[in-house]
This record gives C-alpha cells, structure tokens and sequence, in this order.
C-alpha cells in the first residue's frame, strides 16, 4: 500500500500538545511559521510517498554492488534519481546552518522528516542521514578553513559524510583503535588503519564522499584521551586527487541491503585534524549523539509502515467470525481486524507509535529551545532534558519499532512472513536500529552510568520537576493517578541506583536496561496525559475540535495506554530492586551443565 504521512496526528502534536509553532516568536527561528510548518509536513509527506517509497522494494532486493578491480559500489539504480529529487528539494540543508547555503529551521522539523524518509527507504535515507552528522562535527569543531572547504557542499548535499570509528578488533571501547595519523609537512596527516561497518563509506550518489575518523597520533596515550578526530575527503578538494581511501568490501547484512555498509581502508590517506589533538571524542560524541537520535526517528518511521501496512491487511482480510455475532453478514467471513487479538497488536502498534512520536518531537522541541531561547536557565534546563532523553529516544524507539514491525508481521499471518509483503523487510531492515551508533544496553549504561550524575543530578531532577511540576499545574489532568504512580516508581528507580550503583558498578549494569525503559514508558505517559487533556479540551469546545474523530482516538488510545501498557513500569521497578545476584550467580561451568 502506499505510505500515508500521519500529518494530522504531527499537526496536533506539534501545534495543539507540545506548542512547536511558536518557535517563530524566537529570533534564531523566526522563519518557522505555523504555515511553512504546515508546508513542510504536507510536502515532505508527498516525496516520502510519491518518489522514496517506490525505490525501497526495488533497492532491497538489487542491493549495493562492489566491484574489487576498482574497488567502487553501485547502488541500486533507483536510488540516484530519488537522493537528485531529495537533494534539489533542499531536504538536505533543512536545519543547517544558514551561513553555508542551509535553511536554518528548527531540528523539530527535521525530525518529522526524518521519519517519514524512513518509513519509506530506511536504506536511502541513511545517506543523507549520517551526512548531516558529519555537518554538525565540522560545524562545531572545524577550523574556519574546514568549514569553508566542506559545509556548503555537505549541506546542498552534492558530497556526502561519513562516521569512521569501528575497527575490526573493537567496537564500542574506541579505546582500543589501531588506526593512525602521522604528521606531513604541510600540516596534512597520513592515515593509515581500517574501518568497519561504514554507512555510505563508498556509492555512486555523489561525486565526493568526506569521511571524518577517528585516530590516534603518534605518541599519544593509548586509550580513549589519545583519540584524535580527523577529516579524510574521498577527493582532494584543491586538486581533485583520488585520496588512498578505499572500500575493500561490503558487509554481508539481513537487511538495510541498499545502504552501503563498507569496510573501508586508509593507505596513508590525506587528513586534517578537527578540533585539538586528542579531544576527538568531545567531537565524535556531537556526531554520535546526533546519530542517536536519528536512529531513533529510524525506529519510529519502519514502525508507522508497519503499522499502515499490518492495518490495511487487517481491515481487508477476511478470516472467521466476530466472537460477538457476524459484522459482515453479507459476506463469507468477518475482516480480522474485528477480532480482539487481532486488535490488541493493532491498538498496541498505534498507541506505541503515537506516543513515540510524541517523545521524540518533545525532545527535539528540547532541543531548539536549548540553542535559541534567550533566556539561561530555559536554555540549560531544555538541554538538561536532551542531554537525558537521547539515549531514551534512541534506544526505546528502536526496541519498540523492531517490536511494531514483528507484530505487524503477526497480524499479517503467513502473509507476513512471505516477500510478496512489505512486513518481512521491515522487521530485517529494523533489527540492525537496535544495534549501531551504540548498541541498546549501551545506551542504557550511558543513561545511568554517566546522565543520571552529570552536574551533580541536576538533568534528572530536571526531569522530575517537569513531570510533577505537570501533576502540580494540572490537578485534573487525565489518568493522573496512574501517571503519579509511574512518576513513582521512576524515583524509587533512581533513589535505589543512587544508593547501590557507587558501591558496585555491576548493579547498575544490571538495573540499566530496566532503568531505561521506566524511564521511557513514564515520560511517554507524560505526554499521552498531555494529548489526552488536549484532546478533552477540543472535545469540549463549540465546534467540537477540527477533527473530532482523531480527538475521540487519542481519549480511547491513552485509555489504553494507562491500562494496558503503562503498568509494565511495576515489574520494571520489581526488577531493578532486585539487584544483579541471579544474572551474576553464575559460575563458569554452569553455562554448559
């Protein structure tokens, strides 16, 4: 079926619950008006339909091809009109920087972009995806000279970036890295080493591809604080000169099969350092962080496909009769969709992603008012917020996006599981989400390891006071019993990991992945007592509301939410209370007893 954008369900997130059309009143934004809002969703929806979504079928099954005598990848033949139509269209340069050729729109917008290029081509997207990375790294760490020589052409889109950081031997402890850069005597470095699992390390989309890696100088400490963070251009920019930066290979992969995931080989390559020797982690972590959240719209996009895709199945298919008396009397057997179990995937899949969307949203609102309000304390308070909730979002997104497209899958049957439907790429484009830019648990341990103490606590008690501050300012705010309840247990979570984690590390370890996800379904409930008082709100109105029946959808989603999904915090709680003794207990030869 054809992708529709949930533009009406993004116009009342962003206009009616979390206010995002009144980022123009700020001067940094003042271009974003309620109308080029509008303009942005309905016209990024159309090219997520129109052009993107009829290349994704046919790129998954042509895949990326190398050639090893020239060492180049193809991609697959659809892609190249796509990303022209893409890049023409200024979609590239949406947030960046105004000074070289971007457009200067909030991040917020990007993020509703974001997610509707990756309902429609998970694969495609990423190459514009991991560039924009790569734009905010120069941009905050580059010399004056990178960023003339680089931005404008990264930002229009005509080359394209890269994040090289893993290596054969290692993966997330950068600390580990072989790759090295030696000093030339024009101030360039030579770099030599091998990276893997690169997005978009070669492709035919674009005539230059800059690739910016991690390496370590000589005599540098051999550990993290050695790192260096360097800029490595496929071509010279002053001479057009092949640089010796090659694909050796494609990764072998169960999905994303149109994105080029290569292994890339640096034979004493031209690079110029970004930022001060050894601090390249400061500067990678503004790529990272950027990443994350991007996966995380990754996650968000294939799930809202899914459902599309498991929804019109289910309103189509006839299979059986209601449990309460025929609804389709006239016809041979009931649609499925009239069947509870049938239902409860359905409800689980819209209300999940509805409330999502409205967690990444509401951090990227966060995230505009962290570079553009005026005032301090907004700024530092808004930043708090992210700086906590980027693991949140790309970790929770893309564990229920996978789980969304698998349940979409169920709904489907033995349909689902054949290619003649979408759903079967869905869930193997979806699974690596969960892995890269830092695996899940990683994220996790980066919330309670390093966000929970950063400034002392100050970004969790940040989070505490928006969701009583809620609570405080809106006595009768819809399910505010259970929303209490949550908020509960999410400060239980945390008094218990401030009490146990500093004594043993391994207790946070364990309480992590459970922390994370309290964490989630609280903020979330947050944000669903939020649409459901807007939507009452509306209800309540003369005109009852625009569209009375989205209103009516969002009382009976959050219903469901509050009842059905929310109180999975409880055993959340149970579990990180009860400490790490049985996952650590353990000994060697019981593995194999």
């Amino acid at each position: 079926m054809q992708y529709k954008a949930p533009a009406n369900d993004l116009r009342f997130l962003l206009f009616d619950v979390l206010g995002v059309d009144q980022l123009h009143k700020l001067e940094k934004y003042a271009d974003a008006t309620p109308d080029l809002i509008s303009a942005v969703i309905d016209e990024a929806g159309k090219l997520a339909a129109e052009v993107i979504q009829p290349t994704n079928q046919i790129g998954d099954r042509e895949g990326c091809q190398y050639d090893p005598e020239t060492r180049s990848v193809t991609t697959p033949d659809a892609f190249k009109s796509a990303y022209k139509t893409f890049v023409e269209g200024g979609w590239t340069a949406l947030d960046a920087p105004l000074e070289f050729g971007g457009q200067g729109l909030p991040h917020t917008l990007k993020f509703v972009v974001d997610e509707m290029v990756c309902s429609t081509n998970l694969s495609l997207g990423m190459y514009p995806g991991l560039t924009h990375g790569a734009i905010s790294a120069l941009y905050a760490h580059g010399s004056d000279e990178l960023k003339q020589t680089y931005l404008a052409k990264l930002i229009s889109g005509e080359w394209t970036g890269t994040m090289c950081l893993t290596e054969p031997h290692c993966g997330t402890d950068l600390g580990l890295i072989r790759t090295r850069a030696k000093p030339n005597d024009d101030g360039s470095y030579a770099i030599e080493g091998t990276k893997i699992w690169i997005t978009g390390g070669e492709h035919d989309l674009v005539d230059n591809i800059v690739h910016l890696v991690l390496a370590k100088l000589p005599g540098a400490p051999d550990t993290t604080k050695g790192i260096s963070l360097f800029v490595v251009p496929k071509f010279l920019p002053d001479t057009g000169e092949r640089n010796p930066a090659f694909c050796g290979g494609l990764e072998h992969k169960m999905g994303i099969k149109g994105s080029a995931t290569c292994v890339m080989n640096f034979e004493g390559a031209k690079g110029w350092l970004v930022g001060e020797a050894n601090d390249g982690m400061r500067a990678m972590f503004t790529m990272m962080n950027e990443a994350r959240l991007m996966v995380g719209m990754q996650g968000l996009g294939l799930a809202e496909m899914a459902y599309q895709e498991s929804l019109g199945f289910a309103r189509e298919r006839l299979q059986s009769r209601s449990l309460s008396g025929p609804k389709n009397p006239d016809g041979p057997a009931d649609p499925i969709i009239v069947h509870p179990d049938v239902r409860r995937m359905l409800m689980r899949q819209k209300v999940l992603n509805e409330g999502m969307r409205a967690l990444a949203l509401f951090t990227g609102q966060q995230l505009d008012v962290s570079v553009a309000h005026p005032d301090d304390a907004t700024r530092e308070s808004a930043d708090d917020l992210v700086q906590l909730l980027t693991p949140v979002v790309k970790a929770f997104l893309t564990d229920e996006g996978f789980n969304n497209a698998n349940t979409g899958l169920q709904v489907l049957g033995g349909s689902g599981f054949t290619t003649d439907w979408p759903l079967e790429q869905l869930v193997r484009d979806g699974r690596i989400a969960r892995i890269y830019e830092g695996t899940n648990g990683i994220q996790a341990m980066d919330l309670v390891g390093r966000k929970l103490s950063l400034k002392g606590g100050q970004l969790v008690r940040t989070l505490f006071a928006t969701l009583v501050g809620y609570l405080k300012d809106n006595p009768e705010a819809p399910h505010r019993e259970q929303l209490k309840e949550a908020i509960s247990a999410l400060e239980e979570a945390t008094g218990w990991l401030a009490s146990n984690a500093p004594a043993d590390p391994e207790q946070a370890g364990a309480a992590a992945s459970p922390y994370l996800r309290l964490m989630a379904l609280t903020v979330i409930g947050y944000l669903w007592s939020r649409m459901a008082g807007e939507a009452q709100t509306q209800l309540a109105g003369s005109d009852k509301g625009n569209n009375p029946a989205l209103l009516e959808s969002k009382l009976v989603s959050a219903r469901f939410y509050f009842e059905k999904l929310l109180p999975e915090v409880h055993w959340l709680l149970a579990d990180i209370r009860t400490g790490k003794d049985s996952m650590m207990a353990f000994e060697d030869d019981h593995w194999v007893a």
